[in-house]
């Protein structure tokens, strides 16, 4: 064999071996990124087992606010919904986004209810109601935090699978970019509120 070939073959093989690192090297992002997303799925999961027993608290107080526990259910529901695709498909931009938005109307349904249950001294009160909306507290803290881990993992899956020469073997092997976890709130709603005496 002569030189040249022998240069060739040395090229190739090292051509592969860093092709082989950097795909395995993807492959652990992704799986650290199913991981992160999994613990929002069981913080999600708490927060969904949570919101029943807290409308069946809140129901027996608040007969007449019928519409304001349908929409928390009915929110509750579409947001489980939103979740089980994201579940399937992880790295699904669309579902992702549907996730958020069904999360932004549960948040803001869950945000009526506790307003709304401030009106009544009975109900707030109530030593389930107050664990229940501890417990809540607690698990949204968590949500919190699961979701910047998420967010911090997603973002160092981009900046390798988007950096030369790695994007190359990314998108060879069909690594898409991954979905940051996003606000779904309006510019007005983030907004400092204007506090005045």
């Amino acid at each position: 064999m002569s030189t040249t070939a022998w240069i060739v073959l040395g090229v190739v093989v090292v051509a592969l071996v860093w092709a082989v690192t950097v795909y395995n090297r993807l492959v652990q992002l992704r799986n650290r990124i199913a991981n992160a997303f999994g613990q929002i799925d069981v913080q999600l999961k708490r927060r969904y087992d949570l919101i029943p027993n807290l409308v069946e608290v809140a129901r027996g107080y608040l007969a007449h606010e019928a519409a304001t526990l349908e929409a928390v259910i009915k929110a509750r529901g579409q947001a489980q919904g939103a979740a089980a695709a994201v579940r399937a498909s992880p790295e699904s931009a669309s579902a992702m986004g549907a996730l958020a938005a069904a999360e932004g109307v549960l948040g803001g349904s869950l945000g009526r209810l506790m307003v709304v249950a401030e009106a009544y001294p009975d109900l707030k009160a109530d030593a389930t109601m107050q664990s229940l909306s501890e417990e809540l507290t607690s698990t949204e803290n968590r949500l919190g935090f699961a979701r910047q881990a998420y967010n911090d993992q997603a973002l160092e899956f981009n900046d390798k699978a988007a950096q030369f020469p790695d994007l190359i073997v990314a998108r060879l092997m069909g690594f898409p970019i991954v979905p940051m976890l996003e606000s779904t709130r309006n510019e007005e709603e983030r907004a400092a509120p204007q506090v005045k005496f």
